[in-house]
């Protein structure tokens, strides 16, 4: 069986690493927000390009805690509308909600999966505030138009970033494409933690030090709130394992791209779209997404030739029973996406001759 993700072979190169900074980490004494965690704010800081980076417990926090911030900034009150992709992850949504602020869904492209450009402007009302640019699957939203729309509405943008770690875009990385940015570190993302993990980062100075304060309830100092705050901070343990991973980021993505090229070359089925690729670091793969009307149908048939495919994602979030008060909207675009998507194994550690394999079964299907 050819797994989806073997994580425990992904993390094996590191293992060595791993026990000396576990060993470090047990003798320094100092379990939460210690140095490694300040050391990995500043790592993932530089390698983004941004004067700041501030370490939350994960990546729905990192999007909820910038939203949070710009309240207490007074640049968002609850009620405001914020133009989000209809088929992200849910986790994008409700961030946004549980901010008290308004989504509103926005069709996607059907070649990229991010936020159609060219429908952002017939959803800005007065009420909209803010657009989040999710870069979905690994591939960064169009930025510089998004940007100009929002400079001409005097909208933030924020980009959800969980799936793009070290793409990069006109020259900057995503987490430097707007006021700020939102990572996760979950296990499976191109720079996974070992357990939960995310980041915001931003090159403004207040926004930092308010999603800094709020990560740790809210407190200018120990027990002393200036905040009605939240506990979400990166474990000291998780930022001295992304501390050892993050140099290789850019290798794993390189390593992602030859294996989507390898598919892209080999894959012939005229039933099969493929993922759009420029060839460019704008993609960096987190995921392989092709497309079919047969999906089920494939799906099933490459599992019984020993290939563990996953959907990305089965529901959008407007037909999820958490906002059923969307159930009856229609997005046809999104819905079309969300029935027909399916998700290759396409991780670093992936042989060419388990690509090959995985080609030459779908050519046959």
């Amino acid at each position: 069986m050819i797994k989806f993700l073997d994580l425990h072979t992904i993390n094996a190169r590191y293992e060595e690493e791993f026990h000396q900074k576990f060993t470090s980490f047990l003798q320094a004494g100092y379990y939460i927000n210690g140095n490694e965690t300040k050391l990995f704010e500043q790592n993932f800081a530089a390698y983004c390009g941004t004067q700041y980076a501030v370490g939350v417990g994960n990546g729905l926090d990192a999007i909820r805690l910038i939203f949070e911030a710009y309240k207490i900034m007074g640049k968002l009150q609850e009620g405001d509308e914020v133009l989000v992709p209809a088929n992200t992850y849910i986790a994008s949504v409700l961030a946004i909600s549980q901010a008290g602020l308004l989504p509103v869904l926005v069709e996607p492209d059907m070649q990229t999966y991010n936020i159609d450009v060219s429908l952002i402007s017939k959803y800005i009302s007065s009420k909209t505030k803010a657009i989040l640019a999710v870069h979905l699957y690994g591939q960064v939203a169009e930025m510089s138009m998004i940007n100009t729309i929002a400079n001409q509405n005097n909208l933030l943008v924020i980009e959800d970033a969980a799936q793009a770690h070290g793409a990069d875009y006109q020259g900057n990385k995503t987490g430097n494409l707007a006021d700020a940015g939102a990572f996760s570190f979950y296990p499976t993302k191109n720079l996974g933690a070992l357990g939960d993990g995310g980041a915001v980062t931003t090159n403004d100075s207040d926004l930092a030090d308010i999603v800094k304060k709020l990560s740790n309830y809210g407190q200018a100092q120990k027990y002393v709130s200036a905040y009605k705050g939240f506990n979400s901070r990166l474990d000291e343990i998780q930022a001295a394992f992304l501390n050892v991973k993050l140099p290789y980021l850019d290798e794993i993505n390189q390593k992602r791209r030859q294996n989507a090229q390898q598919y892209l070359s080999g894959i012939l089925h005229k039933d099969i779209v493929l993922p759009q690729f420029d060839n460019k670091n704008t993609q960096v793969f987190h995921q392989f997404v092709i497309r079919t009307p047969r999906r089920d149908e494939l799906k099933e048939y490459l599992l019984q030739n020993g290939v563990e495919t996953i959907i990305h994602y089965p529901v959008p979030p407007h037909k999820q029973e958490a906002y059923k008060q969307w159930n009856d909207l229609s997005y046809p675009i999104t819905e079309q996406i969300h029935n027909e998507i399916l998700s290759l194994p396409i991780n670093e550690n992936l042989l060419p001759k388990e690509i090959e394999f995985i080609i030459e079964k779908i050519n046959r299907f």
